[in-house]
């Protein structure tokens, strides 16, 4: 018999002799009170995919005015984009470890905090040089949380709907971003164009202290990972909360699992390196490359500025973006409908084919003038293809492929090489756009969306339905 059977502790004995709850269930075999504890805990993580969205976005309104106040150069402009995203590189390599030492739920609540204090700096910044540095705080946050946000989710998500919920992530990202959207088109609208290049963009960047605060003050009422209270040696605690997502018996089985996996071996960066677990690393940095090499956050980050460059008034662009973000929303909505059913890899494989075909129509658009419907038809086409596929999908393998006692650091490694390809895509697209055109640009990415269909149908195995433990030893 286990230690955590023999427990005296009161509450894991009440907890683990009663017996299973069976009226009032939404499924066979998940009772109301274990679905509607699961979903608000996966919500309250997600939340950081949320603030990733919109700090990411935000400077997609910002970026035509700032550049305009600074008088920047192209290269300039890409600086004022993409410094944010070299905090990210920085923070992704910290946030396993530091998820690892003082819990996912405590990191987050640090990266709320530094959320709300970067987008008030940031919005006070009097020269580039000021914001740059603003920007590259808030993106230690958001590096962070985009290791700790999904990790948190996975290890404490059934496995039979873990697809579903880490898809949540990417849910509350492209909320984050549609939502910001609207923010910059309602304070764009707010002033004349003299005023947004003063004051405007300003009001953009603080609107991300008050997400960052719900957040951070949400993170108080959900609980520690189990799995890195097993870590800790804290197993009824763990017991508690696995029971309260899976029942007593599941809990029991599975707070075994975990206890063999960890007990059997330390993580150590060497060993995450070593043959056993180098092809899950590439796959999952592979991955991670062509999410990004897509082309995804050229629109994201310059979508107003693309729209306006193709002859679009300044508030016509701005309603474009919008409508950019909806479909976002919508299509991850398909990717959560079908994860769990249709698999993690078709869904990859046909997102990225189609991300390549609708890059085409955005080129076909380009040559034959400029802009127009076809234009937007292709853009909304991309995000659709890219909302319902790479991007959510990515995501979940990245945080289901590795080992327990490893996971921390593999995905600090994956998530940090992210950021980096997301770096280079902010700081080139504006000298790709000015020395290649959007033929040259968008061909690119169209070029890398292949690739990704091809890698995945020939190196990428299906994880749905697995225990992390199994998928772990594969």
């Amino acid at each position: 018999m286990t230690n955590y059977e023999q427990s005296t502790n009161p509450r894991i004995r009440k907890f683990t002799n009663r017996k299973p709850m069976t009226p009032r269930t939404t499924t066979a075999s998940t009772p109301r009170s274990q679905m509607r504890y699961m979903i608000i805990t996966s919500l309250v993580a997600a939340l950081g995919g949320f603030l990733f969205g919109y700090d990411t976005a935000v400077i997609s309104g910002a970026i035509g005015f700032l550049q305009e106040r600074f008088q920047l150069s192209a290269d300039l402009t890409g600086w004022a984009a993409s410094s944010l995203l070299v905090g990210c590189i920085f923070g992704a390599a910290g946030g396993g470890p530091l998820g690892d030492r003082f819990g996912r739920r405590a990191s987050l609540m640090a990266c709320a905090f530094v959320f709300a204090a970067s987008g008030i700096a940031s919005a006070m910044a009097g020269a580039l040089a000021g914001f740059a540095w603003a920007r590259f705080v808030g993106g230690l946050a958001i590096g962070a949380a985009s290791i700790l946000s999904p990790l948190y989710i996975a290890e404490v998500a059934p496995a039979r709907y873990r697809g579903r919920l880490v898809a949540l992530y990417q849910l509350a990202i492209v909320m984050g971003i549609l939502i910001v959207f609207i923010v910059n088109l309602l304070i764009q609208r707010a002033g004349n164009h003299e005023w947004n290049v003063s004051h405007g963009w300003r009001w953009m960047l603080a609107s991300l202290a008050v997400p960052a605060v719900v957040f951070g003050l949400l993170l108080l009422f959900v609980p520690e990972s189990p799995r890195w209270l097993v870590k800790r040696g804290r197993d009824d605690a763990a017991l508690g909360i696995l029971g309260r997502m899976n029942g007593a018996e599941a809990a029991r089985a599975e707070l075994a699992a975990i206890s063999a996996s960890l007990q059997a071996k330390q993580g150590a960066w060497g060993e995450l390196f070593g043959r056993a677990c180098r092809k899950p690393l590439v796959i999952g940095a592979m991955l991670a490359i062509f999410q990004q090499f897509c082309g995804i956050n050229s629109i994201m980050y310059y979508g107003p500025m693309i729209f306006k460059a193709t002859g679009s008034s300044t508030d016509s662009a701005f309603v474009q973006t919008v409508t950019v973000g909806i479909i976002n929303l919508v299509f991850t909505f398909v990717a959560i409908a079908l994860v769990d059913k249709a698999g993690r890899k078709p869904l990859l494989v046909a997102g990225s084919f189609l991300q390549a075909l609708m890059l085409g129509v955005v080129i076909v658009a380009s040559r034959s003038g400029g802009g127009g419907v076809l234009l937007l038809v292709g853009v909304l086409g991309f995000a659709a293809a890219f909302s319902m596929s790479t991007g959510p999908v990515v995501w979940i393998i990245i945080s289901e492929i590795f080992p327990n006692h490893l996971r921390g650091r593999a995905m600090a490694v994956c998530t940090t090489i992210l950021w980096l390809a997301c770096y280079v895509v902010a700081q080139t697209f504006p000298r790709m756009l000015a020395s290649l055109g959007p033929q040259g640009a968008f061909g690119v990415y169209a070029a890398f969306s292949l690739a990704c269909g091809v890698f995945v149908l020939t190196t990428v195995r299906e994880t749905k339905g697995r225990p992390l433990e199994e998928i772990g030893k594969s």
